[in-house]
């Protein structure tokens, strides 16, 4: 028995130049306008048997927002930046060139003292090969390095992946199977 995992990018919390690393804000306000306009489309998510979302502050208001009713999932947690946490790429690259170049050429490496990529990924991984076959669905509302992860993951390509795939605030994928063997649905757009 497969199960059907709907992962709903949160709405944005900041601009995207301001974006943080382990950022915990709420949602902007541009972010609640987003989900007013998104509702339409992503509320019938919520039929969902399991509703879940990330433990942040934004994925959960969004998930609020949408009617969900998530529970907090704990697995669901961006990627722990450490000492990077509350700082823009920029602040960082500025700061420590070298450190970001070998955190975006090796999944293992963490010089920021936090989570690797590569343990990042397995987390989301694990998340999702955990998850309970259902003759239902699963919606998870999290923050778009979480979509991001479960995607790579998903569909086995090198952790490298990671950097090519851009997941847009409100954005939606759904994954199909169980542990070890899920498919993307791309689902048909508003016709």
């Amino acid at each position: 028995m497969s199960v059907r995992v709907s992962l709903v990018a949160a709405a944005r919390s900041s601009s995207l130049l301001a974006e943080r690393f382990d950022d915990d804000r709420p949602l902007d306000q541009a972010g609640w306008h987003e989900v007013q306009l998104a509702a339409q489309a992503l509320v019938p998510l919520g039929a969902a048997e399991l509703r879940y979302c990330s433990p942040t502050a934004r994925s959960r208001a969004t998930g609020e927002a949408l009617g969900y009713a998530p529970m907090a999932q704990p697995a669901l947690r961006d990627c722990d930046m450490g000492r990077w946490r509350g700082l823009t790429l920029s602040d960082v690259a500025a700061r420590e060139p070298a450190a970001v170049d070998a955190w975006l050429a090796d999944p293992r490496s963490a010089p920021h003292g936090g989570e690797p990529l590569l343990a990042f990924i397995s987390r989301i991984g694990g998340w999702l090969d955990t998850r309970p076959a259902c003759e239902g669905s699963i919606v998870a509302v999290a923050e778009p390095a979480v979509v991001r992860a479960a995607l790579v993951y998903a569909l086995g390509v090198p952790p490298s992946t990671y950097w090519n795939v851009d997941v847009r605030p409100l954005s939606i994928i759904t994954l199909i199977g169980g542990p070890g063997r899920w498919c993307l649905r791309l689902e048909a757009g508003p016709r």
